[in-house]
């Protein structure tokens, strides 16, 4: 299993949790008749017991990280996209390769036309396939995304005169990165009306 830093400071919550969950009980085993010596205290509300904690599998959590990294970028995407910000740092978050190369191109073209796009679209994604259980390092995301109320104007906000959208299948590859991130690497919108 890789550890990332982002489990390290998981597990690092989850240690101070159970130290203060445990300092409190100590503290209530503690509050019987104090020592002439001691102060008194004002009585303590009895400590909470901490939530329980699930332990996700690895192919549990990589799905709930590849989900999340894919509407990321879709997120990432259409902010950039009001303004045709082909330059954006945000795209970066979400993508990095061709997916990145694709975002960036696409909000180019629409920046060299002066055309902007207003809308978001809508999402249904799921997991579709998981490379190993034990340690997963790529997993493919399927969504039926609904364009509809998406649209491209002018920079007059005119309509660009674009077609009407629609539900488009998408499949998007998802990838732990060196730094432990999970992005899209690639993606592949086919035709209305194809979902």
């Amino acid at each position: 299993m890789v550890i990332t830093e982002s489990h390290r400071t998981a597990r690092r919550w989850s240690t101070a949790g159970a130290v203060a969950v445990a300092l409190l009980a100590l503290a209530a085993c503690n509050s019987g008749t104090p020592s002439p010596s001691a102060p008194s205290r004002a009585p303590t509300a009895p400590p909470q017991s901490a939530a329980p904690t699930t332990r996700s599998s690895p192919e549990d959590a990589a799905k709930a990280a590849s989900v999340a990294a894919y509407l990321g970028m879709w997120r990432d995407f259409v902010a950039a996209a009001a303004t045709a910000d082909w330059q954006s740092p945000t795209l970066g978050r979400h993508a990095t390769g061709t997916a990145l190369s694709t975002l960036s191109r696409g909000l180019y073209a629409d920046h060299y036309n002066g055309l902007i796009s207003k809308g978001a679209p809508t999402h249904n994604a799921e997991v579709s396939s998981v490379d190993t259980q034990s340690n997963p390092t790529t997993v493919i995301v399927r969504d039926c995304s609904d364009s509809t109320n998406t649209t491209k104007l002018r920079s007059d906000g005119q309509p660009a005169g674009d077609s009407p959208g629609g539900h488009h299948l998408i499949n998007a590859t998802v990838q732990q990165q060196p730094d432990g991130a999970w992005r899209v690497t690639d993606f592949g919108v086919q035709e209305v009306g194809s979902c």
